[in-house]
């Protein structure tokens, strides 16, 4: 599969997580406050890429500032645009108002693989329990996870490897 995409979620922290994404071009790493459901809105976005909205969009709190991600879906590939607000406050602004904090177009199937991946290493090492316990305010996104993989494994062609099962 054509594409250099890597995303990454650690949970860093009591309430914090670090969120890398790169491709050949560009990287980005930034620090997620847990008060926004962070990784499940970014599941349940690359989900939505599957379904009849071509723009997804989900925001992570950077306490104080918003990083936004904005994925485009048309066909194959998908343009990932990321934007950066000076405040939370934002999430109503429109994207031409951000600054440009990362972009890259990566076919839709290495992107939901990468964002699957991530989600499921996370709950490997930390377990719901151990999730909740460092995210505080929400529970481990079990059916988001298991809703994208779903969708990735029935309707994309990818040849990466796999977990043989998901929760």
């Amino acid at each position: 599969m054509p594409g250099d995409l890597r995303f990454s979620w650690e949970l860093s922290g009591s309430a914090w997580a670090t969120c890398r994404v790169a491709d050949s071009s560009w990287s980005l790493k930034r620090t997620v406050s847990y008060c926004t459901d962070a990784l499940a809105d970014l599941l349940r976005s690359v989900a939505g890429l599957y379904g009849p909205t071509h723009i997804q969009r989900a925001s992570f709190d950077l306490e104080p500032s918003e990083m936004r991600w904005v994925i485009r879906g048309r066909g194959a590939e998908v343009p990932i645009t990321i934007y950066e607000f000076p405040d939370v406050t934002s999430y109503d602004r429109p994207e031409s108002e951000g600054r440009l904090a990362w972009t890259s177009t990566q076919p839709r199937a290495l992107l939901s693989h990468a964002v699957v991946e991530a989600a499921q290493e996370v709950l490997r090492i930390h377990g719901e329990d151990g999730y909740r316990a460092k995210w505080v305010q929400h529970p481990f996104p079990v059916a988001a996870l298991r809703d994208l993989r779903r969708l990735h494994m029935r309707d994309d062609s990818c040849g990466l490897p796999h977990w043989a099962s998901t929760p």
